[in-house]
């Protein structure tokens, strides 16, 4: 079985939402770096939008669901970090900033 392109896994992220806002987690600039082993083990540097988010169990938690059920991965490893912080002024799209308001 072929393992997965790290833009299978975006798009696959891509469906994993964070509740309070209506956003996916990567047009919010939550996931830093994803990487992906010759076996199918899938790694991924993600951030929440605070250290005291309440659904970040739940976000990370969709997350691993999501990743898990892509063809060809054989294990997934989720990092969560706060360095850099999660600013919305930096790693927000356009799109998104208009949708938020903050355009």
């Amino acid at each position: 079985m072929a393992v997965p392109t790290t833009e299978d896994v975006t798009e696959r992220l891509k469906q994993v939402y964070d509740p309070e806002i209506s956003v996916n987690i990567v047009d919010l600039g939550l996931v830093y770096d994803t990487r992906i082993s010759e076996t199918g083990e899938v790694f991924v540097k993600h951030t929440l939008t605070s250290p005291a988010c309440p659904v970040g169990p739940l976000i990370q938690s969709s997350m691993h669901q999501a990743v898990r059920s892509l063809p060809g991965v054989t294990g997934v490893k989720l990092e969560l970090t706060f360095d850099p912080p999660w600013d919305p002024r930096t790693r927000v799209s356009d799109a998104v900033k208009l949708k938020l308001g903050l355009l």
